[in-house]
Formats: structure tokens, C-alpha cells, sequence
């Protein structure tokens, strides 16, 4: 819905505000940057840092030998879930840098920041450009969307790709003979699969939305641009999914354990999935995200709407992760931004209608600022609130006192930060809620002297680092006091299981 009145309605200030947006997210997230990843997600951010450095690690020839098996090792060992495209971005900058984490900041908080830009030109399609600075504001300084985009794992640059295919597909809509945009639809959204498998919701949600826009299903079926777009989009995963699966055998277990019917049935998974909600974009915020459905027209609507439904049906199959991991829902962030260009266009015009002198429409655009720096300095506060920098020193530390000994042990991420900066690799004991998860997918419970047993036999030290997770095991914390402490200071015990 289009008023003819808009708070920013010279091209020249669009533009500036637009590129001040964009400037102010990369500040925000280049900030407290050298900071060890720990702050989101860290098993997942410390998979592609062990993996990166593998890669690095096999192309050099000026270190130990040891520690390039090491390093080569753990590169290998660990899950392959997805394409290692962003830890080899990453291991090949290493060449030129050095070994630095923070690299892997920088290119994720690009690709968020070039996602937004195409938010930007898809949104000022579907509204204007008042609705789509406001999409972008939104996209780029939600606390949740500053955190996660820093983050070392593919979902940002999935999240890009995802951005420019809906923005492909939908100038494709505008002439569907044409096909350079069906092309460049089909390569971004094939990408975006290719880069994480469930980005095929966020594609299939778009693409559905933007063919029946316009055309009826009989058109569609005529229209031999979609074959071709059809085709560029599957072949990528398809490719990667046939190669895992059936080739190299890596990729059949992580189709395991995504969808459990039984969750249907527990009112912790809706729960669950409201609060991953709530963390992601908030309450408010996706209030007046679903009211925006209202204010497009009809066949804008159908496609806004194509994206929420692609959504709904990602989270009831990935039914366990979208209730207990936050991330899983970050593809929701640019739908948010989207469906709520509406409601903040009608208000930014009220607000050009009410702003009749440059007095007036300075102050507005000043408290608009000042709603957007408080934000930042809020999530800037978040940042500086804890410094991750000293437990390089305590892993290497532990890394230095178990050398040479087999390790167990219940420490944060299963063990990757001891592989990351202590370079010691260690059998982790499960977490409380793994051995949750598992009761669910088996039907029983473990025998708890059994899998001790088994989890130690042969090691001669286990080391525990997570107190908070040692208390919620009661049977661990018994056993493990019947053996001798090797070592211990405030924030590690080290046990002797001889």
C-alpha cells in the first residue's frame, strides 16, 4: 500500500540513510572483534574454526609435525554437515593473516551486510523505499541478528543467498520471458541449498510464492524459463546430497535425529519453539510482522505469505532443533523484516504528513536515530560484558598438564576448545540433554555403570570444566569423587582414574 507522501522521499537521502544503515552494521559488528567465539553457539562456531584450521594446517610446512597431524586430524574427525566453503574462505585468507578467528567474523558479518542490501532493493519493490529502509533497520540491528551474523558457521551466507534469490525470483516475475533473472534466480537459490540443505524451504517458499503471484498453474507449466530455474536450483545439493550420501558415505547420519513425531505430542516443543521465537525476533517485533500480511496487496501478499508458510513447515520437520536451537530460525529474520515494510511505511508517511517543517522532520528523523543508537549500545553493552580472551590460556594450560595421558571428560562443547587451544583431543561424556535427546529416540535410558565403563576404559584422566553440567548429573559427580584429583584450580578439576 503506497501513500504518496514519504519521509524520505528524495533519492539522495534514501541513499544516504541507506548507506549509513549499512556502515552502522558493520561497526556494530566489527566491534569487540578479536574476542574468542564463545558468545553464540560455540560447538558449532569451534566445528568450522578446527575444520579451517585442518585446511590451513595441510599447506604448511613450517610447523611441527605433530601438530600439523593434529590439526589434520580433527579436520577430518569432525562431522561433515555441510560444504566447508566458508572454513576454506577462511583457510585460504589464513595464507596471507595468519591464524586468526576473527577472520571468519568479518566475512560473516559481510555477507549479512550484502543480504541487507538486497533486502533493501526486493523490499523498496514491495512497498517503497521508506518500507524498505525500514526492512533494513530492522534486518541489521535486531540483538539477535548482530550476534548471530558474526557467528563462524554457513548460516549467514545462507541467509544472503536466500535474500538474493527471493530478489532474483521476484524481478524474474515482473517478465517471465525473460531469462537472465530466471538464471541468476536458479544459480543464487541452487547456491543457497548447495551451502545448507534447509535453505530448500526458504527457496521452494519464495519461488512458489512468486510464481503464483500472477500466473495459474497451466501458465506456470508453460513457462520453460521455471524448468530452467527449476534445474540450477536442484542440481548444486542434489549433487552434494548423492556424493555424501551414496558415494563417500558421510552425509547419511546427519539426516538422523531432525524430525521426532513424538515432540507433536509435547507441549515443550511448541513452548519451545515460542521461545526460540521470542529470542530471535521477539514478541512485539513478529506481532507486528504478521499484522504487516494484512497491508500488502493481494498478489504481494501471496508471496509474503509463501515465505512464512515455507517457515511453518521447516520448524514442524526440523520439529527438535527449531525448539531448542535459536540459529534454526535465523532464515525468519529477513521474513520479519519484510512483512513488516507496510505497517512502517504507513507510519513513516503519517509521519512525513505531520513533519511539515525542516524543524519538525529533523527532530523525527533524530528520534528515529536515537531508537537505533540506544539499540546499538545495548548490544554493544552484551559485547563487552564478558571477555573470552583468558580461556585460550586456561585450555592451553589444561592442554600442557594432560599431555601425553588419554583423556575423558564433561567440558564445554564437547571437547573443542581443548582441541582448539589446548591441542588435545579428549572422549567427551554426554551433556544433560543428550541423554535426554537420546531416551527420546530410543525409548529407554542407559545404563549409567555401563556407559562409564566404556567411556573410560583405557583413559587415565577425566577432566571436568562444566560444574553447571556436573551438577545436573548426580551419578557422574559420585563416581567421579571416588578417584584422586590429578589437578584442580577454580575453573577445572582433573581427575585420576588409576
Amino acid at each position: 500500500m503506497k501513500e504518496n507522501t514519504s519521509f524520505f522521499a528524495s533519492k539522495t537521502v534514501g541513499l544516504a540513510v541507506l548507506l549509513t544503515l549499512l556502515i552502522l552494521g558493520a561497526a556494530i559488528r566489527m566491534h569487540d572483534l578479536t574476542d574468542l567465539p564463545l558468545d553464540f553457539h560455540p560447538t558449532r562456531q569451534l566445528l568450522s574454526a578446527l575444520k579451517a584450521r585442518g585446511i590451513y594446517y595441510e599447506t604448511l610446512r613450517n610447523v611441527s609435525a605433530e601438530q600439523k597431524s593434529f590439526a589434520i586430524q580433527q579436520w577430518k574427525v569432525r562431522a561433515a554437515i555441510e560444504p566447508e566453503i566458508i572454513e576454506n574462505i577462511v583457510a585460504y585468507t589464513y595464507r596471507f593473516t595468519g591464524e586468526h578467528l576473527w577472520i571468519a567474523r568479518i566475512y560473516s558479518s559481510l555477507f549479512w551486510l550484502i543480504g541487507g542490501f538486497f533486502l533493501f532493493l526486493l523490499v523498496r519493490d514491495l512497498t517503497s523505499v521508506d518500507g524498505a529502509l525500514a526492512s533494513t533497520a530492522v534486518y541489521l540491528f535486531l540483538p539477535f541478528a548482530v550476534t548471530a551474523s558474526r557467528s563462524f558457521q554457513p548460516d549467514p551466507l545462507m541467509v544472503m543467498l536466500i535474500i538474493i534469490f527471493w530478489w532474483a525470483v521476484y524481478q524474474w516475475s515482473k517478465n517471465p520471458a525473460s531469462y537472465s533473472f530466471a538464471i541468476l534466480a536458479g544459480i543464487f537459490g541452487g547456491f543457497s541449498i548447495f551451502v545448507k540443505l534447509v535453505a530448500v524451504f526458504f527457496v521452494i517458499g519464495g519461488g512458489l510464492g512468486v510464481l503464483f503471484r500472477r500466473l495459474s498453474l497451466r501458465d506456470v507449466l508453460k513457462q520453460p524459463q521455471i524448468y530452467v530455474m527449476t534445474f540450477l536450483g536442484i542440481l548444486p545439493g542434489a549433487a552434494y546430497t548423492i556424493y555424501g550420501v551414496f558415494v563417500a558415505g558421510y552425509l547419511g547420519q546427519q539426516f538422523g535425529g531432525r524430525f521426532i513425531p513424538s515432540l507433536f505430542l509435547s507441549p515443550s516443543y511448541y513452548l519451545g519453539w515460542l521461545g526460540m521465537l521470542n529470542a530471535v525476533v521477539g514478541g512485539a517485533m513478529l506481532m507486528f510482522a504478521l499484522l504487516g500480511l494484512f497491508f500488502f496487496v493481494d498478489e504481494k501478499r501471496r508471496f509474503v505469505t509463501a515465505l512464512w508458510i515455507g517457515y511453518f513447515i521447516f520448524g514442524l520437520y526440523f520439529n527438535y532443533h527449531i525448539s531448542s536451537h535459536d540459529y534454526y530460525s535465523l532464515p525468519l529474520i529477513p521474513i520479519v523484516a519484510l512483512s513488516i515494510a507496510p505497517v512502517a511505511e504507513i507510519f513513516l508517511s503519517q509521519l512525513a504528513k505531520l513533519t511539515t517543517t525542516r524543524w519538525l522532520r529533523f527532530s523525527a528523523l533524530g528520534l528515529l536515530s536515537f531508537g537505533i543508537f540506544a539499540s546499538l549500545w545495548n548490544i554493544r553493552a552484551d559485547m563487552k560484558s564478558v571477555d573470552y580472551r583468558p580461556e585460550a590460556q586456561m585450555w592451553a594450560e589444561i592442554g600442557e598438564k594432560t599431555s601425553g595421558h588419554n583423556l575423558a571428560g564433561l567440558t564445554q562443547d564437547y571437547g573443542s576448545r581443548l582441541a582448539y587451544w589446548g591441542w588435545l583431543s579428549v572422549t567427551p561424556w554426554p551433556t544433560f540433554g543428550d541423554l535426554n535427546y537420546h531416551n527420546n529416540m530410543r525409548g529407554a535410558k542407559d545404563d549409567f555403570e555401563k556407559q562409564f565403563e566404556e567411556l573410560t576404559l583405557k583413559k587415565d584422566l577425566f577432566i571436568v570444566t562444566d560444574f553447571v553440567e556436573l551438577g545436573r548429573q548426580p551419578l557422574l559427580k559420585n563416581r567421579l569423587s571416588q578417584y584422586l584429583i590429578f589437578a584442580q584450580n577454580e575453573k577445572y578439576v582433573i581427575y585420576s582414574l588409576h
